[in-house]
């Protein structure tokens, strides 16, 4: 089952004589259950893209269908809802609440939600216990280290169990020991919990993580690669290989 299908996905910005094009009709699918990366040289569009799919910027046209539902023509207050119930965002700065505990930030989408404070609780306690933050509950953001405060963001993401967990550079703020804990993390998410991720980077060896990475350039889909099996050190070689030929301008190869 897709849970997100982008077909000739297309924005510009700007008006008449002084228009930028950034994304020039891609497509593609992400199937439930898939951990899946963009990555592109800056200017290639991938920003844009996963604001298209956030809802955060609307395409100049295409389709956007999350879970069934098409999102491009939602007004603003059901797009505030869709987003609260379908997507859940990690973002590169955690934007954790800085006057709420670490508990407090997990909870807080549950609550908007209107769940019942028993239910708050179970929850909470779950995920942080499946991001090994269980001890942080009741710490706030000044009090944890940067990989603390990412992990709590990614309990605050996947505790509505959302259709679609968004990623924006997650480890772009971390050290390598954090990152590695980070991704660990997610990956468990995504074998043990069934998470469907989308998840924006740079970073070849963050993208390594994947099962699938579609590379972008010039707003356009340059080429796909799998990951099928082969070990995460021998795929992180071949994304270096792809990243290696988008700086060369060689696209033969894909």
């Amino acid at each position: 089952m897709d849970i997100l299908k982008v077909q000739d996905l297309k924005k510009t910005y700007g008006g008449k004589g002084a228009s930028t094009v950034a994304l020039k009709g891609v497509s593609f699918n992400v199937e439930e259950g898939e951990f899946v990366g963009i990555m592109g040289a800056s200017g290639s569009g991938k920003t844009t893209l996963l604001s298209c799919i956030a809802t955060i910027d609307r395409p100049t046209s295409g389709s956007i269908v999350i879970d069934g539902g098409e999102v491009t023509a939602l007004r603003p207050k059901q797009l505030t809802a869709f987003r609260r119930e379908k997507l859940g965002f990690i973002f590169q700065d955690c934007n954790l609440l800085d006057t709420l505990t670490a508990f407090e930030n997990i909870a807080l989408a549950l609550s908007i939600r209107g769940d019942h404070a028993g239910n708050v609780e179970r929850k909470v306690k779950e995920t942080a216990v499946l991001l090994g933050i269980e001890g942080c509950l009741q710490k706030f953001p000044y009090q944890l280290s940067g990989g603390q405060q990412q992990r709590v963001a990614a309990a605050r993401a996947i505790v509505t169990n959302p259709a679609l967990i968004l990623a924006d550079e997650p480890t772009g703020a971390l050290d390598s020991k954090s990152a590695g804990m980070l991704l660990e993390c997610m990956e468990e998410l995504n074998e043990q919990q069934g998470a469907t991720i989308l998840m924006v980077t740079h970073d070849a060896f963050t993208a390594s993580w994947c099962h699938r990475i579609l590379f972008l350039r010039d707003g356009e889909v340059y080429g796909t690669l799998r990951r099928e099996g082969r070990s995460r050190r021998a795929f992180f070689k071949d994304v270096m290989a792809v990243v290696a030929e988008l700086g060369g301008g060689n696209s033969d190869v894909l």
